[in-house]
């Protein structure tokens, strides 16, 4: 297992340093534009990522399945921080969504907690009930109330990429664990109907839809950012305009250095750097398969199984979207987008990961 704990620290180490040199190059116009300075982004960035190397190094310093007892204690802390951070004047809200606590000069993001501990919570019930998976109602309704909980708290914030995203990871580990699949039916039924009803009911997420369709139809309005996006990806040609010559993000493309970063690879680096960037990520999700494969504990089998997914999900929709094969959702590039929370659950993942092939190796 230690060949895969290496190419996994490896090619993750190589998404953050093409992070930091992206969101350099990506934010720097629009840091000098609101902030007096180009490095704003980029510092800020740098000691979010010493926050979660730190939080990544805590991780490895114990073996995981000492975390296994306080599953629930860690999912419970993280719904009532949903529930907070709802709270006028305890919630920060920002462009009609309250989604984080202002801690100083910090940001945090609970529902990236909430991903994560949800994942803990549900690998933790499905190692301990395994032979009770296949009942309904003491072996399938308990986590997937429990995700209910945590998804109605997130799409209140409203942030329904998130939400949409936590729901797939959960029932994929379910599925996993052996949950019959006409009580799977039922659930992804009654979410799918949820979904539709969500985006009918709000004119923003079904001006989205309508985008997602046909971008062109409105370049200048509702279809803006993916218009932009295609120009972005499209300008870059074979090998890109260039690290740093980006046109786009000097105030085209919206959420340059965030949620949209790929475009501005693509623009700067071109098909070339696109690709190597979505290889990278290929890897690491291959990388994580092969330790759930030689994973012989449940606890630690199921865990891998929900980060794998929730990053590999988490990559996947964001790419889709800056290509245009998705709608638009607020879901940064893991490891290479801006954003504290995210970068820093996305880094203590990765330590559990690490941990779990280690711990593996000292069991044989």
């Amino acid at each position: 297992m230690r060949e895969h704990r290496i190419s996994l620290t490896v090619v993750t180490m190589a998404l953050i340093c093409v992070g930091i040199v992206m969101i350099y190059s990506a934010g720097c116009v629009n840091a000098m534009e609101n902030f007096k300075d180009s490095l704003y982004y980029l510092k800020r960035h740098l000691l979010f990522l010493a926050l979660g190397l730190a939080a990544s190094a805590a991780v490895m310093m114990f073996d995981y399945r000492q975390m296994q007892p306080f599953a629930r204690r860690i999912l419970l802390v993280s719904i009532v921080l949903l529930a907070l951070v709802l709270i006028p004047h305890i919630g920060k809200e920002s462009y009609g969504a309250r989604r984080w606590f202002k801690l100083g000069m910090f940001h945090f993001q609970p529902s990236e907690l909430a991903k994560l501990a949800i994942i803990i919570y549900t690998a933790d019930f499905l190692a301990r009930k395994q032979d009770i998976i296949k009942n309904f109602w003491r072996g399938f309704v308990p986590p997937v109330l429990l995700m209910g909980i945590v998804c109605i708290l997130t799409v209140k914030q409203p942030d329904l990429g998130t939400t949409v995203e936590t729901a797939v990871v959960v029932m994929v580990m379910l599925l996993v664990g052996g949950a019959r699949l006409r009580h799977m039916a039922v659930i992804a039924l009654g979410g799918l109907i949820a979904v539709v009803y969500l985006v009918i009911k709000e004119p923003y997420r079904m001006a989205r839809i309508v985008a997602f369709l046909d971008p062109w139809q409105d370049s200048r309005g509702i279809g803006f950012q993916l218009t932009q996006s295609q120009i972005a990806l499209g300008s870059g040609g074979f090998f890109g305009v260039g690290l740093g010559h980006s046109q786009q993000k000097l105030f085209y493309l919206p959420a340059a250095h965030t949620d949209f970063i790929l475009s501005i690879i693509g623009e700067e680096l071109g098909l070339v750097g696109t690709l190597a960037v979505i290889l990278l990520f290929i890897m690491l999700i291959w990388t994580g398969t092969r330790i759930i494969r030689h994973t012989h504990d449940a606890f630690g089998y199921f865990l891998s199984i929900g980060i794998v997914m929730m990053l590999g999900l988490q990559a996947m929709v964001n790419i889709g979207v800056s290509i245009g094969a998705f709608p638009t959702k607020g879901l940064p590039l893991p490891f290479i987008s801006y954003g504290g929370s995210a970068l820093i659950f996305h880094l203590a993942a990765i330590a559990l990961l690490l941990n779990v092939s280690k711990t593996q190796d000292y069991k044989i």
